[in-house]
């Protein structure tokens, strides 16, 4: 079976949570499978190479500071990855997988699998509404990428594999037959997360956050509770790790907060490894997102025993805030000193941690692809 992903931010070249699912589908199936992945050209990347057994086939160019404008993601890359993506054409493949963003791409991929036969499989994290694509593109514009995704995200014959129960109903809730969508995010290195816990990393009073540096994780309200927080006890760190294209305001933030000999910023870890000790060693993890499909941070953190405070407007599911702990945002600094400060392990029910183990990838998507 010969199997095609393709999205045009490529992990390990740019991290995020998108990224490292597919990376880890792509990684899990290529073990048994013949696995392309069709994406756009980042720094360190050939033309055509192999990456754990994954045959990686690039086009044009992209670095972290096109790939983003004005704080969001650039238009105009959008519409030079899907232009770029009309190579495919040149290969043959019977399924394809693709993640729904950046969605202009869909009616080129659409066609391909009528011309060729081919299934197609759609990931969606998150599912926007009319209000929010405003919001992210301006009202005209906005308004026509949602007609856009509307229309083009239910292709006939195509199966949709979402992160958490909240995006499946969402996604019923756009017409879309709820026969056809399974829920799957295999975001957890079971033998990483193993090795970590058997290492007994001595925890620290540490406040820690790993993500994108864009708007929507709210990177400044994270500071302002660190802020809270040190003003009570001058002995507590944070640790920000990450890149993008926030970077500069959240430099000058941590900055006029005078909270440069608390906070450190630090550049996304080589390795699951480096970033599971950073996690098992901290005494707890801030997560301040207005927008989140579902945090794989916060699940990675949970397995490792370092608990997760979350405010109470979190949009992450239902299967992750279940394990995390929930409170009102102005409460948030009291938690967090009270865990810092305590030696009691603050555990909260781990059972959803099952769903998101990577050793289920290639028995998933054999139930979900017909035998050829």
């Amino acid at each position: 079976m010969r199997i095609a992903f393709v999205y045009d931010v490529p992990y390990p070249w740019h991290k995020g949570g998108v990224e490292y699912i597919l990376s880890v589908e792509a990684r899990e199936l290529a073990k048994k499978y013949d696995v392309s992945f069709f994406t756009l050209r980042w720094p360190g990347m050939g033309r055509e190479f192999e990456y754990g057994k994954v045959k990686y086939k690039t086009f044009g160019r992209m670095d972290i500071d096109t790939a983003y404008r004005h704080g969001r993601r650039s238009v105009r890359e959008v519409i030079s990855f899907s232009a770029l993506m009309i190579n495919i054409f040149r290969y043959d493949f019977d399924v394809i997988i693709s993640d729904e963003f950046p969605v202009l791409h869909l009616l080129l991929l659409r066609a391909y699998c009528r011309l060729k036969g081919a299934k197609l499989i759609l990931k969606v994290e998150e599912v926007w509404d009319r209000r929010y694509w405003w919001k992210y593109l301006g009202v005209p514009v906005g308004e026509a990428a949602y007609l856009y995704s509307s229309a083009f995200v239910k292709p006939e014959g195509a199966d949709y594999v979402v992160v958490s129960s909240t995006t499946a109903k969402k996604l019923e809730g756009m017409g879309v037959s709820k026969s056809r969508i399974r829920v799957f995010a295999p975001v957890l290195n079971s033998k990483e997360i193993e090795k970590m816990k058997k290492a007994a990393v001595r925890k620290t009073k540490r406040i820690f956050f790993s993500g994108r540096f864009i708007k929507e994780k709210r990177i400044d309200k994270w500071l302002e509770a660190v802020k809270k927080v040190v003003e009570k006890d001058r002995s507590v760190r944070a640790v920000l790790v990450g890149n993008g294209p926030e970077k500069r305001r959240i430099l000058e933030r941590i900055k006029n907060l005078g909270l440069e000999g608390h906070v450190t910023v630090k550049p996304f870890f080589k390795n699951k490894l480096a970033l599971y000790k950073e996690i098992a060693s901290s005494g707890v993890l801030l997560h301040m997102s207005e927008r989140e499909g579902l945090s794989i941070i916060a699940i990675e953190s949970v397995a490792l025993g370092t608990p997760v405070v979350i405010p109470n407007y979190s949009p992450i599911p239902k299967e992750v805030k279940e394990m995390c702990f929930v409170e009102r945002e102005e409460k948030i600094p009291d938690l967090l000193l009270k865990m810092l400060n305590s030696k009691g392990k603050h555990a909260k029910n781990e059972t959803n941690l099952k769903m998101f183990s990577d050793s289920n990838v290639v028995n998933f998507y054999e139930q979900l692809i017909p035998k050829q």
